[in-house]
């Protein structure tokens, strides 16, 4: 690894999310609650067995990784993608005309209701516990949200980001983009996140907010089978 965004997922659960790994130097996987990712330390036949130890029967490990490793014995995949990692060193501030909250543990079910509806990437009962998500209420309801997800030494993900279906085209999601991205960069950070290469509508909008594309990725869905 040259970069600790070349591993992303290895990268947070040995570093600043090391408090929510499970598993040992050999292999890693963030707590189940919070997400399904997971990393071995490199492609050795002992490192890759003790990541499919990991996993349980009925679960998915979700891989991130510069470049796939060889999946251990007895594991499959269920989905396969490239992913554009983009990062920006600076965001521009957020330019709304409506109010932007803080989100924590009051407002889980509506955020996990949101994210089950709008499908933003794996979001769990205790995702939000990661930090700095915000959002946008209509009427007492969640209509937007955004947050921070894996966290590596200089660098943290804008992700969970979704607006309801009937709350589209108003500027939510840029303006939270702004909001999480603008908080990473204020302390001394830079914002990273992943995107699907062929989706030309959200890369356009990352791009007037600062980001730019690092590399390719690669992301793998796992099961047992």
């Amino acid at each position: 690894m040259t970069h600790p965004l070349d591993r992303p997922v290895w990268s947070t659960l040995t570093t600043r999310h090391a408090a929510l790994a499970v598993g040992d130097a050999r292999a890693w996987r963030i707590d189940p609650t919070v997400g399904p990712f997971a990393a071995a330390a490199d492609a050795s036949p002992e490192n890759l067995s003790a990541l499919a130890a990991l996993l349980p029967a009925d679960e998915e490990f979700w891989l991130v990784e510069g470049e796939a490793l060889p999946l251990p014995p007895g594991v499959r995949v269920t989905r396969e993608a490239a992913l554009d990692q983009m990062v920006a060193e600076a965001v521009a501030p957020p330019t709304a005309t409506f109010e932007i909250i803080p989100l924590g543990d009051a407002d889980a079910p509506e955020m996990l209701a949101l994210a089950t509806l709008t499908q933003p990437g794996p979001f769990r009962d205790h995702t939000h516990r990661l930090g700095g998500f915000v959002g946008v209420k209509e009427e007492g309801r969640l209509v937007a949200m955004a947050g921070q997800r894996m966290k590596v030494p200089g660098f943290t993900e804008v992700s969970g980001v979704c607006t309801h279906p009937d709350h589209r085209g108003r500027g939510y999601a840029a303006q939270l983009m702004r909001a999480v991205g603008g908080a990473i960069v204020a302390r001394g950070e830079a914002a990273f996140l992943h995107v699907y290469p062929t989706n030309e509508g959200a890369i356009a909008l990352y791009k007037t907010l600062g980001f730019r594309r690092r590399r390719g990725m690669d992301m793998q869905i796992v099961m047992r089978g």
